[in-house]
């Protein structure tokens, strides 16, 4: 089969063990980024499997009517940047493992050097003492301090037992079903909405982005914040109201961010408001970025299109494009 990768920023996809499961194929790896649909056309009229990384580069209708050879997308996990129904209509399957059970541990890792580098003002005093400067400020510490977990699903849940063995007050909010959760699991659930902002030194965020937590944070709850604590975004930019994130910041409550995410990515040029901002501990979408998370996507990535070119296609997320025609 031709296959094409696209967005592979770091050149890094060819150097995977998990690249020898496609010997014997035309593979193609661009490792820019464009969503430019004129150019993506071009570059993948003759692909026939079409491997994603997460949702770097938006699949919608104009792109796809334009690719009549392809017949395949490959990918892990959620696909709200993939038009679904223009590729059933088309005859292409869309190949999706959610790889069920299976924590990102890279996400959860990156949540908590977060934390850790924005209450002890790491990027900050580095950058002090290559400038040839000394101790400019004085951290927080963790232990003892209140840790709210918003949306406790299988990233929540790591990140919440690292916060205990931290030693830190772990409480958590979202659906009633989280709740039990987490109550299950030893954990607090928060006295009430309002309770659960006011209360927490330190919140981080862990849900899916759709249409009933998109804004889901609001500037009134920022505003209950603490002037001291800190806030961490590794799921999605859009769980935060537009704008009500650096407006919070510029009002002092809360005191810090660190973000992983943004409202479209990449960031190129610092062009980001976040990124002027003396409080905020921001990293380039580098949650899932980590060469053990990336053999584990591809490889299963890889399987989908050998499985689909063997006649017997596995996680198949519309089965309707199966369908003679």
């Amino acid at each position: 089969m031709k296959i094409t990768i696209l967005d592979d920023y770091q050149n890094v996809v060819r150097s995977l063990d998990s690249f020898k499961k496609l010997e014997g194929h035309d593979v193609t790896v661009w490792n820019d980024h464009t969503k430019d649909v004129d150019v993506l056309a071009e570059r993948l009229k003759d692909t026939e499997a079409l491997v994603l990384i997460r949702e770097r580069t938006p699949i919608r209708a104009p792109l796809i009517e334009r690719l009549p050879k392809l017949r395949i997308v490959s990918q892990r996990s959620v696909y709200p940047h993939i038009d679904v129904d223009a590729l059933t209509s088309r005859g292409i399957v869309l190949s999706s493992d959610q790889h069920p059970g299976k924590p990102s541990f890279a996400t959860a890792e990156l949540t908590w050097g977060l934390v850790i580098a924005a209450m002890r003002h790491i990027p900050q005093e580095v950058a002090n003492l290559k400038a040839g400067k000394w101790q400019s400020s004085v951290g927080t510490g963790l232990r003892g301090r209140n840790l709210g977990i918003l949306g406790y699903g299988r990233i929540g849940a790591t990140v919440a037992g690292y916060g205990r063995a931290f030693g830190m007050n772990v409480s958590v909010w979202g659906r009633e079903g989280s709740l039990t959760r987490a109550r299950q699991d030893g954990y607090a659930a928060a006295r009430s909405r309002e309770a659960f902002f006011e209360e927490a030194d330190v919140i981080s965020l862990h849900l899916r982005l759709n249409d009933e937590t998109r804004g889901i944070v609001t500037s009134e709850d920022l505003a209950r914040m603490k002037p001291t604590a800190l806030i961490v975004n590794t799921s999605r930019a859009g769980l935060i109201a537009p704008g009500a994130l650096e407006g919070a910041l510029k009002q002092g409550r809360p005191g810090m961010a660190a973000v992983d995410v943004f409202e479209e990515e990449p960031v190129l040029g610092a062009k980001h408001p976040l990124l002027a901002m003396d409080n905020v501990v921001a990293t380039p979408h580098l949650g899932y970025v980590e060469r053990d998370a990336y053999e584990s996507q591809f490889s299963s990535s890889f399987e989908q299109v050998l499985a689909f070119a063997a006649g017997t296609p596995i996680n198949v997320v519309n089965p309707e494009a199966l369908a003679p025609r």
